[in-house]
């Protein structure tokens, strides 16, 4: 994303990550700034916001992946929930006023289609991605009139490293049973689109809308079908 947002030709490029050498390798490539932040921290979400000053778009994008279910360790259980959930809410609450008060301000988060659909084998992840969509959704109504939009991006399967790493979990057999791989520039482009369009939910898979229907007509059948694809692992 920040490759192709900097085709844009933006003001400025801010490119936040844990792993700070990465973020200095993409900044190189794209003309940006690289800070290190570790989003599992709200005080390193201030410090980011308050280093990059006039943000005009922010895309909440950290994520990580865990498999299992109920018997997950509460540890795996926080931290899941503090990187997937709570860097978004930390972010929000740092730029929504601000942003308000100005009466301008583009809104970014990355979800899943788990967050839409559900993961199989992954509980954590898709509780986590359901509540990303649930903030996007209440950020885009309380904030909606204010002159702040607000996109939620929801693919499926994208050749990253938490992809190939969720191949590992339990649940990850059904990124072979089922959906398309994209790679990630077919992502980007999605969101450069939406963004653009001022569209809510960016789907980069089209397929996922067509699960999403299915599951709000008949979510008797789509249980089933979840069921049928989690017999599959």
């Amino acid at each position: 994303m920040a490759l192709r947002f900097a085709r844009e030709k933006p003001r400025a490029l801010f490119i936040a990550d844990r792993d700070l050498a990465g973020a200095e390798a993409v900044a190189r490539e794209c003309g940006g700034t690289a800070v290190a932040c570790d989003v599992s921290k709200e005080s390193e979400i201030q410090a980011l916001v308050k280093r990059a000053g006039e943000i005009d778009v922010f895309v909440a994008n950290a994520g990580i992946a865990t498999g299992g279910g109920v018997e997950t360790p509460d540890a795996e259980w926080q931290r899941i929930w503090e990187i997937n959930l709570m860097a978004h809410v930390w972010a929000a609450r740092a730029l929504m006023p601000r942003w308000a008060e100005r009466g301008s301000g583009y809104w970014l988060s990355t979800a899943s289609a788990a967050g839409l659909l559900t993961m199989v084998g992954g509980l954590p992840y898709s509780i986590t991605k359901h509540a990303v969509v649930s903030l996007c959704e209440w950020l885009a109504i309380t904030y909606g009139n204010k002159g702040i939009k607000v996109s939620c991006l929801c693919p499926l399967f994208v050749n990253t490293e938490l992809m190939r790493g969720a191949l590992t979990e339990l649940g990850g057999a059904s990124v072979l049973a089922s959906g398309t791989v994209i790679e990630p520039p077919q992502v980007a482009d999605a969101v450069v689109a939406g963004i653009d369009a001022e569209k809510f939910l960016i789907l980069p898979h089209p397929e996922v809308a067509t699960y999403f229907q299915r599951k709000a007509t008949d979510y008797d059948r789509w249980l089933a079908g979840m069921r049928k694809l989690n017999a599959m692992i």
